[in-house]
């Protein structure tokens, strides 16, 4: 059934297709319909970061962007769903058209620029939200905000999600904000991660309530400055690392139409640069849970990645190319694998 619709969405231009998909899935949801939707929801618990997930596979940031379809998408059999990037002010993100597919290598280029409503208004939603499942709130800064104050916006959202969040991802590794992949490194990463450290922990202590941080990485990193990295999360006490954003790497698509558009790139071929990213950082932080996400669409795919080292993993390509099938078919994979709590 999603391949017929499909058809027809991908006649539309991609971030429209986006919004008319959203809005379908709020009114199955409405007629008590998204369950039917997803498939049977998979059992398969596990307990990461002294939280308990219905089964490892999750939404990644950047499809539902302000939580306005939180109770739709977390129907489909989402073990988590992870919201935003948010920032402290609205903003328009990049002109359009900022949104690409390119199917003839299962794959997208965006540079939507953190487009959202702002932080106030994605607490709103989750606040009003019945999703019953764990809710990471992936926060970033804003356009205008220069990477040397990046803290402030960081610090902003930091307090206003906590209360409302399961975990919080911090996004240093977007490509489409100027500079912010320079967060990444050395100093910069020690400070960032430093000062939130601190103020969660604060938060933590005065609400009685531990969220967890997680760090969101890109692919594009040689093996040395991936040890740097990790290293940085183990000094700052990160709970989890998410591996990784997208790519900025174009070989995989040269040639193809859209193959040269500026953006993030993400779909099959980011696949394998995630894979080694999470190898070796897997390699480097033995205990800390990783997230891994880049190029699943199938169930193969998805145990490859906890193969290499993931103990959760997240949709978004091969979901926009695939539809709700995959989430359970990739939950099953992982199940009947074995990568359960036992």
């Amino acid at each position: 059934m999603y391949s017929l619709a499909r058809s027809l969405l991908f006649r539309l231009d991609p971030e429209a297709a986006h919004g008319v998909t959203l809005k379908g899935l709020d009114l199955a949801n409405r007629l008590g319909l998204a369950r039917y939707v997803g498939g049977a929801r998979v059992a398969d618990p596990v307990e990461l970061m002294g939280l308990r997930f219905p089964n490892r596979v999750g939404l990644a940031a950047g499809l539902d962007k302000n939580a306005d379809h939180l109770d739709a998408l977390g129907a489909l059999g989402f073990g988590f769903v992870e919201v935003g990037t948010v920032t402290p002010k609205p903003q328009d993100g990049n002109p359009k058209p900022r949104l690409f597919r390119l199917p003839e290598a299962g794959a997208i280029i965006n540079r939507m620029g953190f487009n959202n409503a702002g932080v106030d208004h994605l607490v709103a939603k989750v606040k009003a939200s019945r999703y019953p499942g764990v809710i990471g709130i992936n926060i970033g800064k804003n356009l205008t905000t220069p990477v040397e104050q990046a803290v402030d916006d960081y610090l902003t959202c930091l307090r206003k999600v906590h209360a409302h969040a399961h975990y919080i991802a911090v996004n240093i590794s977007s490509p489409n904000t100027p500079g912010l992949r320079n967060l990444q490194f050395g100093e910069h990463l020690d400070a960032l991660l430093g000062r939130l450290r601190e103020e969660a922990t604060q938060l933590d202590q005065r609400s009685g309530r531990r969220v967890p941080l997680a760090v969101k990485i890109a692919p594009d990193m040689s093996s040395e400055e991936v040890g740097l990295v990790a290293a940085s999360l183990t000094r700052s006490e990160i709970d989890a690392v998410i591996a990784t954003n997208t790519t900025v790497a174009r070989e995989a698509v040269s040639g193809l139409p859209h193959g040269e558009e500026q953006g993030g790139l993400s779909g099959k071929p980011v696949f394998e640069a995630s894979n080694r990213v999470i190898g070796e950082l897997r390699r480097e932080l033995p205990s800390m849970p990783i997230i891994g996400v880049g190029g699943i669409d199938s169930g193969e795919a998805a145990s490859a990645k906890v193969e290499a080292g993931a103990d959760l993993v997240q949709l978004y390509s091969g979901f926009i190319y695939r539809g709700p099938v995959l989430v359970g078919e990739c939950a099953r994979a992982l199940r009947d694998a074995g990568h359960s709590e036992g």
